[in-house]
């Protein structure tokens, strides 16, 4: 008998039927116009682009209301550009991307032409749109594949990468639609919002990201904020020593939480570390790890812990040229560049005796979360993402829909089998790959690590079986290993990576197969060798369809089912047939971790000999019960995580708009005025306290902070003996001479040097309280834990802390920018003197090292004119002194070669690169 649910479902359909059943009306609209567009010529349909821009931007309309014309329009210059017809599924998975929805499609389906629909309908407005990928790899390949079609539309293409060049950088965001990887747009974002000016900028908003492999993006990659950091003390000798004692300690010295991945001592272990710290002369006499003097010991020997023993080569890391390089988790891949932080990734240096680099301080940090919650319209496309709809619903207002194959699924997913220990399993699962390889079905084979796809390797080796392995080491050719794993007869094992962002085709990748004849042989006409190929293709999958296709094989479950489903998903895409299996030991890390002994139990009781599997679906659905409760607590320490981040999110948002707008205005004397008078308001308040009496009041304390503060020598006790004289007045008074001195400087400098020194200041001063708030919160964050053994909520106590130490912030920056713009002066003549003699100098010895330079061309005759004034610190020579020495202000030919941060040697104030070096 039905459920009352089933039955409901059957008459009504689920809520994604509905979804996907109310955009079809809207895919007949686009199915009608295609003979119109059909009939357009090339120039017409970059010309129907340049009409559907002018009606967005000018005449008003919505994007909706132009949707049916630019899909059609999209989907013409697809066909001509890349030889490729979109699906009705393809518009359906375009549309809800476009509605700001998360589209779900199995592998093969054709995400990456689906999303170029809803980035074109989203570029027409003209705000730049972002499409987002995992790797380099992909985002290159992406933009130069679909850039084809945009080109065809009258639209740029650019794509971002790491160490790209600052002008080539801008271009690309300046592009109607941009490809990069989720790190580089964070990156660029951090870095954007340490720049010095807004031409130095290279994002130009956050409208519109459509993320590929969503669920990788915005989920296993949330955890971890990016951070971009600087180099701090150098500690190396002290995490070696520390490094060398931890093999000395016994196993009841410390206590591993799997569950939790966490490694603490145990109170005997305490004891033991203190005493060899004691022996090795790092913990001085009479000096307990308990006492504060003993903070960063602490911090080093748990760090050292934690590296020895939850932190494994082959596993979360490897060593490549002297260089301990992460790996990631979730998709095996290396993770250059990327560093753990608080000393982590210098503990495991010293464990591998490599090079230990230093470490960093925070410059700038931001989460995954709030940086793609910028975005005024975020949208996403995988094959898993269902198993996280709700946390995708609550942290991103991001629905999922289901979008239907285009071809029904022929896979065939078999129940897990379940041996008892792991070499059982694995001799299980070579018996299975020798009897499909027998019959030339192809198969790939699913690993959770380097290890254990290197034992299966030499396995497979073993028993005559040839092979590909597909890893962290291998990386480079993972494209052509993945191409080539439909192929007859192909075995290819893969570490959590099966062909993401690679198609697995039965019988092999035409195209990869015709680029490489050609590479073979230039010579060849690659229509010939199209067709050659094409033929040979169509046998060969005929013989693998022949043979079951292709044959997914998973070594255990990962903790994540979506990542199991992934690795599924690569087979019987497009609708053909296929076969998935799952093959388990109860020494498996999920079946150790989470409750095998029921299942022990029970394979006991059924008396299984050696080598017996367990095939049940009671088995899956343990194991996905298991995988969901993971899931669930992944999901609480994310939104643990992103809740502590908001509280620096919304002091992240103050300060960077801040930033932004020091940058965007011409004139910030207003800025700089109101800080002054909050700091005079300020010391007033501190030396003559509201509400009290003249006997009461601090004169010569003010005395003194108006002098350090404001550079001025006033006759405050005077005053203060004067009747009627009080709190206001003071504050008037101080104010008045405040204002009249920094208008004398600025009347001394003129207003457009006075404008940029001012703004300057301003942002370097930002910038560098900013750092110091940066590690005050990270040491808050790092205790405030503690707080709940004493009942008080930890969250609470950081979002009421850490608004006090942004208060103390912003009145520190007051006071700091105040107390420098009062210092600053002209230079006097003999200074200026000394400055020049000083460039020159160097001038020389650079022209003494390089005496072939090329003569520089002339400067521009108004910088002759510019004033002969400069902030102190930033020296502009006269032109008296200039000329005395053969230098010529006017003549850039006679200017050497001065650095970008030096003053420009035309007299204008300004650094060389904001002058006559800012176009070089």
């Amino acid at each position: 008998m039905l459920g009352l649910g089933t039955l409901a479902r059957k008459v009504f359909g689920t809520p994604n039927d509905r979804k996907v059943k109310s955009v079809r009306p809207l895919v007949a609209k686009i199915n009608a116009l295609e003979p119109e567009f059909t009939a357009l010529s090339d120039d017409a349909i970059k010309a129907k682009t340049a009409e559907l821009q002018k009606r967005v931007q000018e005449g008003g309309e919505s994007l909706d209301a132009v949707l049916p014309e630019a899909f059609a329009n999209c989907r013409e210059a697809a066909r001509r550009a890349l030889g490729l017809r979109a699906f009705d599924v393809q518009l359906k998975g375009g549309i809800f991307l476009h509605q700001g929805n998360i589209s779900e499609m199995k592998t093969g389906e054709g995400k990456t032409l689906m999303a170029t629909f809803p980035a074109y309908l989203n570029a027409l407005a003209g705000k730049g749109v972002h499409v987002v990928t995992v790797n380099d790899y992909l985002a290159k390949r992406d933009a130069e594949w679909m850039g084809k079609v945009y080109a065809a539309l009258g639209m740029t293409c650019g794509v971002v990468y790491p160490y790209q060049g600052d002008t080539e950088k801008r271009a690309a965001y300046r592009c109607d639609i941009t490809y990069a990887t989720n790190n580089e747009l964070g990156f660029d974002y951090l870095r954007d919002n340490m720049k010095m000016s807004i031409e130095d900028m290279a994002q130009r908003g956050h409208f519109f990201a459509i993320v590929d492999e969503v669920d990788s993006i915005l989920i296993d990659e949330a955890r971890t904020p990016l951070i971009i950091s600087g180099p701090s003390q150098d500690r190396s000798d002290l995490y070696q020593k520390v490094d060398a004692l931890i093999p000395l300690l016994r196993d009841e010295d410390y206590k591993i939480d799997e569950k939790t991945r966490t490694v603490t001592y145990t109170e005997d272990g305490n004891e033991n570390i203190e005493k060899l710290l004691q022996e090795n002369g790092l913990l001085p006499e009479g000096q307990s790890l308990y006492d504060p003097e003993s903070t960063t010991l602490v911090h080093h020997v748990s760090q050292a812990l934690k590296a020895h023993k939850l932190f494994h080569k082959d596993q979360q890391y490897i060593v490549r040229d002297g260089e301990v390089m992460l790996i990631d988790e979730f998709t095996g891949r290396m993770m250059r560049g990327r560093r753990l932080s608080e000393g982590l990734h210098q503990a495991i240096e010293a464990k591998e005796h490599v090079t230990i680099q230093p470490e960093n301080v925070t410059l700038a940090s931001v989460t995954f979360q709030n940086y793609f919650r910028l975005y005024e319209k975020l949208a996403g496309m995988t094959g898993t993402a269902q198993t996280e709809a709700e946390e995708f619903m609550e942290i991103y207002g991001l629905g999922v829909v289901e979008v239907p194959t285009n071809r029904p699924v022929a896979r065939l997913d078999e129940h897990d089998q379940v041996y008892r220990t792991a070499k059982e399993k694995y001799e299980g699962i070579v018996r299975t790959i020798q009897g499909a390889h027998e019959k030339g079905q192809p198969i790939l084979v699913g690993t959770t690590s380097i290890e254990k796809s290197e034992l299966l390797s030499g396995m497979l080796t073993k028993a005559g079986i040839a092979h590909n392995v597909l890893n962290a080491r291998l990386h480079e050719q993972e494209a052509k290993i993945v191409a080539d794993a439909g192929r007859f007869g192909a075995v290819t094992i893969a570490t959590n990576m099966a062909g993401r962002g690679t198609d697995i085709q039965l019988g092999g990748n035409v195209e990869m197969k015709v680029m490489e004849a050609i590479a073979a042989d230039p010579h060849l006409h690659p229509d010939e060798v199209r067709a050659r190929i094409e033929a040979e293709h169509a046998e060969e999958k005929a013989k693998v369809i022949a043979a079951g296709g292709l044959f997914v094989l998973g070594t255990e479950r990962h903790e994540s089912r979506r990542i199991d489903n992934q690795l599924r998903g690569r087979s019987g895409r497009q609708g053909d047939p296929g076969r998935s299996s799952f093959f388990l030991s109860l020494e498996d890390d999920l079946m150790r971790i989470f409750g095998s002994d029921r299942l022990d139990s029970v394979l006991s009781k059924l008396g299984m000999k050696e080598g017996e599997a367990i095939v049940h679906p009671w088995v899956n659905k343990s194991l996905e019960r298991a995988q969901a409760k993971v899931e669930g607590r992944n999901f609480d320490i994310r939104k643990q995580l992103l809740k502590f981040d908001d509280v620096m999110n919304d002091q992240r948002k103050a300060i960077f708009g801040q930033r932004l707008d020091i940058m965007q205005s011409d004139d910030i004397n207003d800025i700089a005025g109101d800080m002054r008078q909050q700091v005079v308001e300020d010391l007033v308040d501190f030396h003559m306290p509201p509400k009290t009496y003249s006997d009461q009041w601090d004169i010569p304390g003010l005395v003194t902070a108006v002098k350090e503060k404001l550079n001025l020598d006033l006759p405050i006790g005077d005053w203060a003996n004067e009747e009627g004289v009080d709190q206001d007045v003071m504050r008037e008074r101080i104010a008045e001479r405040s204002e009249a001195a920094m208008a004398e400087k600025a009347a001394a400098f003129g207003a457009d040097t006075m404008r940029n020194i001012e703004k300057q200041v301003l942002l370097q001063a930002i910038d560098s309280k900013w750092r110091e708030h940066l590690l005050k919160l990270e040491h808050l964050r790092s205790v405030v834990g503690f707080r709940g053994y004493a009942q008080r909520d930890p969250l609470s106590e950081f979002k009421t802390e850490g608004f006090m130490l942004f208060e103390s912030m912003l009145n520190s920056l007051r006071q700091e920018v105040t107390q420098k713009l009062s210092l600053i002066r002209p230079m006097t003549k003999e200074e200026q003197d000394a400055m020049m003699q000083q460039i020159l100098a160097q001038q020389r010895a650079a022209q003494a090292a390089a005496p072939a330079a090329a003569p520089a061309p002339a400067a521009a005759p108004a910088a002759a004119a510019a004033p002969a004034t400069a902030a102190a610190g930033a020296g502009v020579a006269v032109a008296e002194a200039a000329a005395r020495s053969g230098f010529d202000p006017a003549n850039r030919a006679t200017w050497g070669n001065p650095s970008r941060n030096d003053p420009c040697p035309c007299g204008s104030g300004l650094r060389f690169k904001h002058c006559h070096g800012a176009n070089d």
